[in-house]
Order: C-alpha cells, then sequence, then structure tokens
C-alpha cells in the first residue's frame, strides 16, 4: 500500500480528480508484478474470439443450472434419503428436458428474465 502525505494532497488543486477519500489523502494498491502480469494476460484473452465462443458456451449451462431452482423450485429436497433425493434430481431434469424440448420445437426462446416482486405484483393488480 502507498500512502500519499496529507501535507501533499490537501493543498493540491487536483485532490478531487485524484481521490475522493476522506483522509484527503491518495492511497495506492499496488499488486505482486506476477498477478498484475497474469491479470492483463487474462484480460487480453478476454478480447479474443475463441474466448467468447467457450463463454457463449458456459452461459447457457449456467443458464440451464439457474434454471432448475427457479422452475422446480429446488431449492431444498422436499425428501429425507438419498434415493428419494435423487429420484426428485432426476424427475425435475426430465422435467426441464420437455420444457426446454417443447420451447425449441415451437421457436419459443426460454424465459432468462427475472421478475422482480414489485412488478409481480404490479402484475396481479393489473388482472
Amino acid at each position: 500500500m502507498v500512502t500519499f502525505a496529507a501535507l501533499d494532497c490537501i493543498p493540491c488543486p487536483y485532490r478531487q480528480q485524484c481521490t475522493s477519500a476522506k483522509s484527503n489523502r491518495r492511497q495506492l494498491s499496488l499488486q505482486p508484478r506476477e498477478m498484475t502480469q497474469a491479470l492483463r494476460h487474462a484480460r487480453a484473452q478476454q478480447q479474443t474470439k475463441d474466448w467468447n465462443t467457450d463463454y457463449a458456451l458456459r452461459a447457457g449451462v449456467e443458464g440451464t443450472i439457474r434454471q432448475a431452482p427457479a422452475v422446480t423450485d429446488m431449492h431444498h429436497a422436499r425428501y429425507r434419503g438419498l434415493a428419494k433425493t435423487h429420484l426428485e434430481h432426476v424427475f425435475s431434469a426430465v422435467a426441464l428436458n420437455l420444457l426446454r424440448l417443447d420451447a425449441w420445437r415451437n421457436g419459443h426462446p426460454l424465459d432468462r428474465t427475472r421478475t422482480t416482486h414489485l412488478a409481480r405484483l404490479e402484475l396481479s393488480l393489473a388482472a
């Protein structure tokens, strides 16, 4: 951590542009060189087309994982015991696959938007 002296920062005419710190002085956090280079390399890779293609695949998988608790209400298992819980997960996965297959066959996009509690209340009052 690099800290500038308060006597250097307080009279400086550019202090408002330099820092918003309440202590009236600038502080910088410097990471080790290896960490900074690794971060720059990772950010450069994120600008490539291959990385974006791989990330799009990951986003699809994460969307499916998000859909499971949203559609099947699988936040908690309804049953006790490994066999019953496993069966519940299998049935939920089959239900998700059927929903996704139906959406694909009918050309409907999957509903990936979240509706806030306030928006749901507004829709119920309008109906």
